[in-house]
C-alpha cells in the first residue's frame, strides 16, 4: 500500500511526516483492500491547518475526508477519524447486502401433477 503525504504553501518536517504515517497505517487494520492513501496538508493558515486524506479502494470509488484544528496532528486525527466512519459504513453495508442473499431462498413445496 502506498501513503503519500503533500504540504500545500510550507513544509512538513520528517518527523511529523513519520507520526502521520504511523497513524495513517493502522486503517489498514479496518480495511485491507486499500490501494493507497494520499495526505494533503495546507499550510495556507498556520493557526488551522487543514487536511485532506483520500483513500483509493480495490473496486470503490474514492474516500475523502477533510478536517481543520489548530494543529497538524490534531487535523490529521480527525481526518483519520472521518475516513475510519466511511470504511466502517462500507464494510457494514457490503456486510449486509451479502448476509441478506445467503440462505434465504423460498422453497416451495413440490406437488406432483396427476393425470
Amino acid at each position: 500500500m502506498l501513503i503519500e503525504i503533500s504540504a500545500r504553501h510550507g513544509h512538513i518536517s520528517h518527523r511529523t511526516q513519520e507520526r502521520i504515517q504511523g497513524k495513517i497505517g493502522k486503517l489498514l487494520r479496518f480495511y485491507d483492500r486499500l490501494t493507497s492513501i494520499e495526505v494533503t496538508i495546507d499550510l495556507g493558515h498556520r493557526d488551522s491547518p487543514e487536511v485532506e486524506i483520500r483513500v483509493t479502494l480495490e473496486r470503490h470509488d474514492d474516500f475523502v475526508a477533510t478536517y481543520t484544528a489548530p494543529s497538524i496532528v490534531a487535523a490529521v486525527t480527525g481526518a483519520e477519524r472521518k475516513i475510519e466512519q466511511q470504511i466502517r459504513r462500507y464494510k457494514d453495508k457490503k456486510h449486509k447486502i451479502r448476509s441478506s442473499h445467503r440462505g434465504r431462498v423460498p422453497v416451495r413445496d413440490f406437488i406432483p401433477e396427476v393425470n
